[in-house]
C-alpha cells in the first residue's frame, strides 16, 4: 500500500427530511447566498424548503448554473457575494451545482485572476468561503469531496481543481429528492460513479485489500441496483442506495494508498467541451475502449476484477478479461447509455481535434504511470468509433 494523508471534514445529514437540519449547521448571522441551477428545485419544492430552514437569516439567490458549470456563469456569482458581502453558500443540486459553488467559494476570496485557480488545479487557493450542499442527483460525489470541474466557455477547456478549503461543511443527501428525476439523469449518475471506482480500482496491484474489497463491494452494489433505481423512480431503498454509493465513490477513501488512473475522465472532458455531451456518457464511450487499449497494463487488476466483480472464472486470462470488458460494455448500454461516438454523430474526422485539445490543455501522460500519450488517447478514441 503507498503512503497516503486522508481528511474528509465534510458532515453527512443523510434520510428523509433533513433539510431541516441545515439550521443547525450554519450560523444564525449569516448571510447566505443559495446557488442552484435550472428551475427544477423550484418546481419540485426543494428550495422552498431550504429557504424555510434557512429562517431569519438574510438569504440571496443566484440561479442558472449549468450542467458544465461555466467560468462565465460562476463569475456572475463571485461579484454577488463581494458586492453583498455575502459569508456563507449553499449549494442545492447535483454536482455541478456543487463544483461550480465550490469555485465561487475560493474565487470570492482571491485576490488575483479567477482563472488562476483553473490553470493551476487549484494551488493557489489558499482559504475560501465555508460552504454546504444539499444534494438532488447522485453522481459525482461532489457532495464529500474538495474536487470541482469548470468549464471556460472561450477556450473550450474543461478543468479539475482541488484543494483543503473547498470542501464541504455538510451535506444533506435525502434520497426522497431524486424521485423525481427523469431517467437519463438516474443512469448517468450509476455511470458516473462506476467510472470513479473503476478510476481508483483498475490500475495495479499494491496490496491494499481493504481499499480493493470497498470498491468491488460499491461496483457490485451499482450492478446489483443501476438498473432498478432507474426504472423505480419511488423506491426508497433503492434510491438511497445509490445516493451512498455515490459518495463513497469519490470521497477519498478507496483512492487512500492506491495508485489512481483518470485518464477516462481527461478525455471526457475534451468530448464534453469540444461537443456537449453529458460527462457521464462520455466515460461510457472511453472506459471500455480505454481497458482494452490497456490491458497489458491493467492485467492483474483486470483478472481480479473479472472474477470478484463479474465472477468470470471460465476461460484463459486473455478470454476473461475481453469478458469482462464486454460485461461492463454491456452494463452501460443496459442502463440506456450510448458506448460508441457515432451515436453522437462523431468519427475518425474529429479524433485530430480531440487530440490537439488534449495537447494544448498538457493531457500528454496521462493515467497511473503516466503512458497514456496522445498516440495511446488517438487508440482509445479509435476503438470508440
Amino acid at each position: 500500500m503507498l503512503n497516503f494523508d486522508f481528511y474528509n471534514p465534510t458532515r453527512i445529514l443523510f434520510g428523509q427530511q433533513r433539510i431541516a437540519d441545515i439550521d443547525k449547521h450554519i450560523a444564525k448571522s449569516a448571510k447566505v447566498l443559495v446557488l442552484y441551477g435550472g428551475g427544477s428545485v423550484k418546481a419540485t419544492g426543494t428550495l422552498q424548503e431550504v429557504l424555510t430552514a434557512l429562517g431569519e437569516r438574510t438569504v440571496l439567490q443566484f440561479g442558472g448554473i449549468e450542467p458544465n458549470p461555466s467560468y462565465e456563469t460562476l463569475m456572475g456569482a463571485v461579484e454577488i457575494v463581494k458586492q453583498q458581502n455575502i459569508d456563507f453558500l449553499l449549494a442545492v443540486g447535483g454536482g455541478s451545482v456543487i463544483d461550480g459553488t465550490k469555485f465561487v467559494a475560493a474565487a470570492s476570496v482571491y485576490q488575483g485572476d479567477a482563472r488562476d485557480i483553473l490553470k493551476t488545479r487549484g494551488g493557489v487557493i489558499k482559504h475560501a468561503l465555508p460552504m454546504g450542499a444539499v444534494l438532488t442527483l447522485s453522481a459525482t460525489g461532489s457532495e464529500m469531496n474538495n474536487g470541482g470541474v469548470v468549464t471556460q466557455k472561450d477556450t473550450h477547456t474543461k478543468s479539475a481543481f482541488f484543494s483543503q478549503h473547498t470542501f464541504p461543511q455538510f451535506a444533506v443527501l435525502d434520497p426522497t429528492k431524486t424521485y423525481t428525476l427523469p431517467a437519463r439523469q438516474l443512469a448517468n449518475g450509476v455511470v458516473d460513479a462506476f467510472v470513479h471506482i473503476t478510476e481508483q480500482y483498475l490500475t495495479y496491484p499494491v496490496n491494499a485489500p481493504v481499499q480493493d474489497r470497498f470498491a468491488e463491494g460499491l461496483l457490485l452494489t451499482l450492478i446489483e441496483l443501476g438498473q432498478q433505481a432507474v426504472h423505480n423512480p419511488t423506491d426508497y431503498d433503492l434510491r438511497a442506495n445509490l445516493m451512498w454509493v455515490a459518495t463513497l465513490a469519490l470521497n477519498g477513501l478507496i483512492g487512500a494508498g492506491v495508485p489512481q488512473d483518470w485518464s477516462t475522465h481527461m478525455i471526457g472532458h475534451e468530448l464534453t467541451a469540444l461537443y456537449n455531451i453529458d460527462h457521464a456518457r462520455t466515460l461510457a464511450i472511453v472506459l471500455p475502449a480505454m481497458l482494452t487499449v490497456r490491458q497489458d497494463a491493467k492485467r492483474d487488476k483486470l483478472l481480479q476484477y473479472a472474477q470478484r466483480v463479474w465472477q468470470i472464472t471460465e476461460g484463459d486470462e486473455q478470454q476473461r478479461i475481453t469478458l469482462a470488458i464486454s460485461k461492463t460494455k454491456d452494463f452501460f448500454n443496459g442502463l440506456g447509455v450510448d458506448t460508441q461516438l457515432s451515436a453522437y454523430d462523431l468519427n475518425e474526422s474529429h479524433i485530430d481535434t480531440i487530440i490537439q485539445q488534449l495537447s494544448a490543455h498538457k493531457m500528454v501522460a496521462l493515467g497511473e504511470k503516466r503512458e497514456v500519450t496522445p498516440e495511446v488517447s488517438r487508440q482509445v478514441l479509435m476503438l470508440c468509433l
